[in-house]
Parts: C-alpha cells; structure tokens; sequence
C-alpha cells in the first residue's frame, strides 16, 4: 500500500509544516517535494494534487488521533471518566504539534465545498466516539436521560473546537491542556442537569 511506505509519511509532515508556515494557497506542491527532500514528481506517485495532500494528512493525524482515544477511553467505564480522556486528550494532541494545530483550526477552515466534504468524511469516526459517550452518560444515568445527541455533539465538539481556535490565535500563549478540568466540569454540569 501507499500510505504504508516511508515517503508517504515524509511528504504528509512535510505539509504540515508547508501549510502552516504558507497557508493553503501559498503551498505549491515544489514547496512540499523541497521540505520533504523529494524530487516534485515523487509527490505524484502518492498523491493526486495538492486537496489530495491536505486530506490525507488530515486523515492520517485524525485516523492516528481516533486511535489512541478510542484506546484510552477503554480503560475507563464511566462516561464521565471518558469525556474528561476525550477532553484532555484533543487538547494534548492539538498543542502537542504547533504545525499541525495551525493546520486544523485554520486552513482547513478556508477550504472549498468539496475539500470540507472530504474532511466531514474523516471527522465521522470521532464524532461516533463522542456519540458512544453521550449514549453512555444517559445510560449510566451520569447525564440527562433525553438528551439529543446529535446537538450535545455538536455542542461538546464545537465547545473544544472553539477553544483550541482560540488557543491558537492567541499564538499558544497558555497551556492548552490544564484548561480540560474545567472544560469538563462545565460541560458535565450542562449534561447532567
């Protein structure tokens, strides 16, 4: 497979750091092949165009990103428990890499209709993982018994979104991941009532 050998990988960090530094529409592929110490046409056997790359490197950092919450969550039963690893963890994943976090909260934002097609695709897995936690909470009796699920979604992930945006205008000037208790006291406290 492709995306198993070890210029795939080289060309997806690569991006990363090409998109943050020059934006989406600054980024030209020779960009990518230089930081990736490839010739311009080695792009091309991975990937079809520049969307191609910022999907996958989308894909690949959120694929990795689902696995290792999807693995921590195991390890606790309650919901509760689980939302706070959830929490905790997109906050330490995003402010753990400076390129990347400059990547998700912003260029992927200015993206074309088809492109934010392609990446709702990939955001799919984890917003199932954050469906399977409401689902347990209510369950559990931790949060309210008739809670649409779908707007707590939208409301648990827009509230971390958010935040990690904000973080990252504001250049990272405080740390990202001591914010999760009270991020998961507040939303708690709004579930449970």
């Amino acid at each position: 497979m492709k995306n198993q050998k070890p210029k795939y990988h080289q060309i997806i960090e690569a991006a990363v750091k090409v998109i943050a530094e020059n934006g989406y529409h600054g980024s030209q592929v020779s960009k990518i092949a230089k930081e990736a110490n490839v010739a311009d046409g080695t792009i091309y056997l991975y990937f079809k165009n520049k969307e191609h790359i910022l999907v996958s490197l989308f894909e690949v950092k959120m694929g990795e990103f689902i696995n290792q919450i999807a693995k921590a969550i195991e390890e606790s039963d309650a919901a509760s428990d689980q939302l706070y690893t959830l929490i905790k963890m997109h906050f330490r994943q995003i402010s753990s890499d400076y390129y990347l976090a400059i990547v998700t909260q912003l260029e992927l934002r200015q993206s074309n209709i088809s492109l934010r097609l392609q990446i709702n695709q990939v955001l799919k897995p984890y917003l199932t993982v954050i469906d399977g936690i409401i689902q347990k909470g209510m369950e559990q009796h931790q949060f309210g018994k008739d809670l649409n699920i779908p707007l707590v979604r939208q409301m648990i992930f827009g509230t971390l979104d958010e935040i990690v945006t904000n973080w990252v205008m504001k250049e990272q000037k405080y740390n990202l991941v001591e914010m999760a208790p009270e991020v998961h006291r507040m939303l708690v406290n709004a579930l449970s009532k």
